[in-house]
């Protein structure tokens, strides 16, 4: 398991466009009781998209992401990661990139906000998807790429009692079904491991919809106990596409997930597949979801003595 921790407290000095409201409404603070977190594929900064590069797009997103508790990014290279550290004094960043060298290739950051979390030192990394999970640059099965997951343990700040919780930030690959499927099952493995009974929150780009095997492996495991935030609050709402491509509109299958498992409750979820004054942020939708921490069963009162 490899560690590496980016903490991040440049001032913010650019103007950067206002938040798009958070399930309906507009967001000032964030409630003590409440836990905002989101999952975004930023598309990695290629120039070969023109209009589209990153260039163009940078703004918008560090606007967006001023937004939530959390953050599980995807496809942050390095002088992406750079512009997300200095891009808002809120957060903190988790992140180490998927190659090798740990100065090359796409990143699947964490971004926690500092005031209100706290990075566990002994329970937070990346492991590789891959048969040998703690072997740098390593993957397996039919993998493309090398691919990762980057998870961390956070202890709240300024909830009353002990609150903590686990965050897995996970990108599968897109072109090979069984290393997708052994992946699933890797991060499965996992959260099941994890050293403290916590809730758990799995983010990610997983480059497959909800009838996919990995989907069915995560969502069907009793023992994972893992929740699909979306459907769990849109549970009429047909099936919405969170790829577009740089097309007009998104596809018909959502790719990007937000799980949970846990003393959580999803209050809202949402798909934001919208057009900022005409561009998009990303090829990706962005997935947000709102929790609550679920209050704990209190204790039966005892029994009255039977009279005599």
């Amino acid at each position: 398991m490899v560690r590496l921790v980016i903490a991040f407290a440049a001032v913010c000095v650019s103007v950067l466009p206002a938040p798009a409201a958070w399930a309906g409404d507009p967001m000032v603070s964030l409630r003590a009781e409440s836990l905002r977190v989101g999952t975004f594929n930023i598309r990695y900064a290629n120039e070969g998209d023109g209009p589209n590069a990153w260039r163009h797009r940078r703004a918008m997103v560090l606007g967006i992401l001023r937004t939530a508790d959390f953050w599980g990014i995807q496809e942050a290279l390095p002088e992406q990661v750079r512009d997300l550290e200095q891009g808002c004094s809120e957060f903190k960043l988790l992140a180490r990139t998927r190659e090798e060298d740990a100065a090359k290739g796409e990143a699947c950051p964490i971004l926690y906000r500092a005031d209100r979390w706290e990075l566990d030192p002994a329970e937070h990394g990346t492991f590789w998807l891959s048969e040998t999970p703690e072997v740098a640059g390593s993957k397996s099965w039919d993998s493309s790429l090398p691919r990762i997951c980057t998870f961390a343990r956070f202890t709240a700040k300024t909830a009353a009692g002990a609150r903590a919780l686990y965050v897995f930030n996970a990108h599968l690959d897109h072109r090979g079904p069984a290393a997708r499927l052994a992946s699933a099952k890797l991060v499965a493995e996992r959260i099941k491991a994890r050293k403290h009974a916590d809730p758990v929150i799995l983010l990610g780009d997983f480059n497959c919809g909800p009838s996919s095997d990995p989907l069915k492996l995560l969502l069907g495991d009793t023992a994972l106990g893992l929740r699909d935030a979306w459907r769990e609050t849109n549970p009429d709402a047909p099936e919405r596409g969170t790829f577009n491509g740089w097309a007009d509109k998104c596809g018909d299958e959502r790719i990007d997930w937000i799980l949970f498992a846990g003393g959580l409750d999803v209050e809202s979820a949402s798909i934001d597949a919208d057009k900022r004054e005409g561009r998009w942020p990303s090829d990706h939708a962005i997935v947000r979801a709102e929790f609550v921490w679920r209050a704990p069963a209190q204790p039966a009162p005892p029994s009255e003595p039977p009279v005599k």
